[in-house]
């Protein structure tokens, strides 16, 4: 643990270090964050000592120096729908054990002092040893994002043999029926999902909120067969950089919807642009192959050389936009080498063979205007066809 009673600035204060930080260290998993809570203390003394102050709903100030968070000691009560419908009390007469009530799992409610000693007023480490989530109070159900959460941090720790108290679980359906669900807000929904599609286990979560009837909420599109499908598909991702982990898996799970209900959930999740589009596209390649396996059956389990098609190939192109953005071609082809490795090669090659016709060439030989367009595409065409009969 990081020594903080040498620092100046918190000489005199009572500091934990608290959440995350306490349980995956008690865990052996790797920890890139502290958080802090001051007990006793007002948020005048805290600017005073020249934290700086960056919550909105409660008071919560950044180390000048290391830009850790510090939150003094709260409570809250709920008084409205949804994550943010809660009146905070922060004043200097919290003590450590009622701010930790407040919190959602045992394993995130042990404090430690600067000294290392640990406070764990709801045997958060028995949970640890037990691999065991399980919620503090039924204050759980007051806050519906606390379902997603658990659910991402069994898609986190289901490697290790945890699991969610039946008790939770419970509680978790109840909260699924209440309507709470309904009034989160979608970025919200979306964080939480993006985390979770960046665990070890991101399947877990899925299958935790259909367990606990949450996934019908916000992503009914992934009900019964195509959640099984779209779980199969995320399963296999490409080895690329060029975009997100969570976001190939975001992708390859949707890969089995219709371009109608994809759609529906990507506007009801308030997607970035670039999750989306990144969808669109993977369905793209799905449809190129799958438009391949129809009219060239399997012989060795592999599509022969010949299966893809120059028109096909040719607006596959077209519809990534490859010839702005590259990447996105260069992308999927990532892809391709998953999905269907034997057909990288023909489709490098007509991406290639079309790239190199050039436009200056075609304005040179008298084309302009609406026939550019039209023997550019033509050109390209050819050379794809070319390419992918050699």
């Amino acid at each position: 643990m990081k020594e903080t009673n040498s620092d100046p600035r918190l000489a005199g204060l009572n500091v934990y270090r608290v959440g995350g930080a306490v349980r995956d260290e008690l865990l052996g998993w790797p920890v890139y964050d502290n958080d802090w809570v001051v007990v006793g203390t007002t948020p005048d003394a805290m600017r005073k000592r020249g934290f700086k102050p960056v919550g909105r709903d409660f008071p919560v100030f950044l180390h000048p120096e290391t830009a850790e968070e510090y939150a003094l000691a709260r409570t809250e009560r709920k008084s409205g729908h949804g994550y943010g419908g809660f009146e905070v009390h922060a004043s200097p007469d919290v003590s450590l054990e009622e701010d930790l009530l407040r919190r959602d799992l045992t394993i995130n409610a042990i404090a430690q002092s600067t000294e290392g000693e640990l406070t764990d007023p709801f045997n958060g480490q028995g949970d640890i040893e037990r691999r065991v989530l399980r919620h503090i109070s039924a204050a759980f159900s007051e806050d519906p994002l606390r379902v997603l959460r658990t659910a991402r941090f069994l898609a986190r720790y289901a490697s290790l043999g945890f699991t969610i108290a039946p008790e939770t679980q419970a509680l978790m359906r109840k909260v699924s029926h209440s309507g709470e669900l309904e009034h989160l807000a979608a970025e919200r929904v979306w964080v939480e999902t993006e985390k979770a599609l960046g665990e070890p286990s991101p399947e877990v979560y899925f299958t935790t909120l259909e367990r606990c009837d949450a996934l019908n909420v916000w992503w009914p599109e992934l009900a019964g067969e195509a959640l099984v499908k779209g779980l199969a598909a995320m399963a296999q991702v490409p080895d690329s950089d060029m975009f997100a982990l969570a976001h190939w898996r975001y992708a390859q799970l949707v890969s089995p919807l219709s371009a109608e209900r994809r759609d529906a959930l990507s506007e009801r999740l308030k997607l970035p642009n670039a999750v989306a589009q990144l969808a669109r596209h993977t369905a793209l390649t799905y449809s190129l192959i799958n438009h391949s396996l129809t009219n060239h059956p399997l012989t060795n389990h592999a599509l022969p050389s010949d299966a893809l098609e120059g028109p096909s190939v040719l607006r596959w192109l077209e519809r990534l936009d490859g010839w702005r953005k590259p990447e996105q071609v260069e992308g999927q082809l990532a892809l391709v080498k998953v999905l269907a490795p034997e057909q990288v090669s023909p489709l490098e090659n007509a991406w290639q063979a079309a790239r190199e016709v050039s436009p200056q060439a075609l304005i040179a030989e008298g084309y302009q205007g609406a026939a550019l367009g039209e023997a550019l595409r033509a050109r390209r065409g050819q050379a794809v066809e070319a390419a992918l009969t050699k």
